[in-house]
């Protein structure tokens, strides 16, 4: 048992399981006979690289860092002002639906929640698309679709319908960003890389997300809400050459043997004789080796010696990267691609990525919801600015989660893998679940107890405990999403596509019972409630921290849900 995690003693080596770290417990003689040529490591030379870069000069690892941070700083950028569509009315829904639609408020909430359903249902869709011919077409495309629906939103000529068929374009073209920015972060860096970018890519859609309404109220009182939509449209419109010009294809098809974070059975026991008494017990690299080897004498059949200059592919020029598709990614077809993600709802690791990311930003979107409804009334008697400034907290709650997430990922990781004796299992990111537990309940409880006495609390209180709140949504948000690219690399699209689904679905349906719920069983016993379940939520990771790994290895052994759903794509193509 490695720090709590059960062993698995059916594969040799569990996908995801990875030995990035020397042994510091060995003597360096045996750090020395230990250490394998043929594999590569970072600039100190104690961190085994995860997964192995190829010798293409086109692979996404192989590329500078520098490219890559600026790849992420754009798609974190551009995802900072797609963010920025789902609260665009958060702070207005009072005076919309008063003034200019005459309306109910869950009326002008269902315009926030069919746009997180078309953003569910797209993501969806084009998933399957990233899969089969990467991400680049789709950044593309989400680009142009929240500039359009964005401008078709502001001149809607307020109309209810019209408007609410743009927020739907305007969710489609979110998509792309909400699904696929993680899965670009696991394209570009190895593990030991992962937390600063990924805690970067969420804090882009989460901060964008809780700093739009602080502006938007002040722009809606004094330009008209039309021009927070036309806003949108002229930011995208200025990110859309940076994204023609600077964001290359990410996918990149590698060959499995350079995958040493996803392949099953990968250390070989040495046979009898392979090593005298004397010899040192062969390490895991070492064991590397030997397999990497046998599969390289496998494909040197028939083909040019590795050294030939044809061996090494050429690398692409810069017109090339400014194609939308380079090709495809993989051989399966599209249908079946598309029904993937279904059964993996029933998959304990997604799952659990699922409640613990999704529940608490359903929660957070129904503050969001209510909140006008709230502040509306005696003694604050709040407008659309003053509701707006109320997601100051949110902001700032959602950059100091950040900051949390980039100081403990990668650190957690790391220290955990070391007394692990230089193991890194997947489950050691699940750590940040305990800033989420004790950050994210008590905000929920807080904001349930001060938001319903405002006459003693005042408005300072809420604020604050909706930042708590959002600091331990974006740490779980972070967690689960280190989560299904280190344990799940393999399938993370399709665990993102899951992840995408069930928060926006959830969300939406709390859009349409959010005013009813507090309106029939007031405030506080509303937020005692949903805290609580949150609370039994966060728990879930204790017995997925301790049978995680043998989780991965049944999961690997027996591929039952995507069995399931070829079978079911099979049929239906023959219909």
């Amino acid at each position: 048992m490695g720090l709590g995690i059960l062993e698995d003693h059916k594969l040799e080596h569990v996908p995801g399981t990875a030995h990035v770290l020397e042994d510091e417990q060995r003597s360096e003689q045996e750090q020395a006979v230990a250490r394998d040529t043929s594999l590569k490591y970072d600039a100190t030379g104690k961190i085994l690289l995860v997964p192995q870069p190829s010798d293409d000069p086109n692979d996404p690892l192989n590329w500078p860092i520098w490219k890559r941070h600026f790849i992420v700083f754009i798609l974190s950028l551009l995802s900072v002002i797609a963010a920025t569509l789902s609260p665009l009315l958060a702070a207005d829904t009072v005076s919309l639906a008063i003034f200019v639609f005459e309306r109910t408020f869950t009326d002008m909430a269902l315009l926030t929640g069919y746009h997180l359903l078309g953003v569910g249902l797209a993501g969806f869709l084009f998933v399957p698309s990233a899969r089969i011919w990467g991400k680049r077409h789709l950044y593309l495309l989400g680009t142009v679709f929240v500039i359009f629906s964005s401008a078709w939103g502001g001149g809607n000529g307020k109309n209810y319908k019209s408007l609410l068929w743009a927020r739907i374009f305007q969710g489609i073209g979110l998509a792309p960003f909400e699904a696929l920015v993680n899965a670009s972060v696991g394209d570009l860096y190895h593990v030991h890389q992962r937390g600063v970018p990924m805690a970067l890519s969420n804090l882009a859609l989460f901060g964008g997300a809780f700093f739009t309404p602080v502006l938007v109220g002040k722009i809606a009182a004094t330009m008209g809400y039309e021009w927070t939509f036309y806003f949108v449209a002229i930011f995208a419109a200025v990110m859309l050459p940076l994204v023609i010009l600077y964001v290359p294809e990410t996918s990149y098809k590698r060959e499995q043997r350079f995958d040493i974070d996803t392949m099953g059975n990968l250390v070989s026991v040495p046979t009898k004789g392979d090593h005298s008494s004397s010899d040192p017990a062969p390490s895991y690299e070492e064991s590397q080796r030997a397999n990497l080897q046998k599969e390289t004498d496998v494909e040197k059949v028939g083909k040019p010696a590795p050294d030939a200059p044809s061996s090494i592919p050429v690398k692409k020029t810069w017109k090339q990267d400014l194609m939308p598709f380079d090709g495809r990614k993989t051989d399966e077809r599209y249908l079946h691609l598309l029904l993937r993600p279904f059964p993996l709802f029933f998959h304990p690791g997604i799952l659990w990525a699922c409640l613990i990311q999704g529940t608490l930003i359903g929660w957070t979107v129904l503050i969001g919801v209510v909140l006008a409804g709230i502040m509306l009334g005696p003694p604050l008697w709040f407008g659309q600015v003053e509701t707006g400034y109320m997601y100051t907290g949110a902001f700032i709650g959602a950059i100091l989660g950040f900051v949390l997430c980039g100081l403990l990922s990668d650190w957690s990781a790391k220290v955990l893998t070391r007394w692990n004796r230089g193991v890194y299992e997947p489950e050691f990111r699940m750590v940040l679940v305990v800033p989420q537990l004790v950050l994210g309940c008590a905000g929920l409880y807080g904001f349930g107890i001060t938001s319903a006495d405002a006459k003693r609390y005042g408005w300072i209180w809420p604020d604050f405990f909706f930042a708590v709140e959002v600091m331990g949504m974006v740490c779980g948000a972070v967690a689960s999403a280190l989560y299904i690219v280190d344990a799940h690399r393999d399938m993370s699209i399709e665990g993102f596509t899951c992840l995408l689904v069930f928060k926006n679905l959830f969300s939406f349906g709390l859009t349409f019972k959010g005013f009813d719920w507090i309106v029939a069983g007031h405030i506080k016993p509303v937020f005692m409630a949903i805290a609580s379940v949150q609370i039994g939520i966060c728990m879930l990771t204790l017995p997925m921290y301790i049978f995680g790994k043998k989780s991965r290895s049944f999961f690997h052994r027996h591929n039952v849900f995507f069995n399931i759903t070829d079978w079911i794509a099979d049929k239906l193509t023959f219909w």
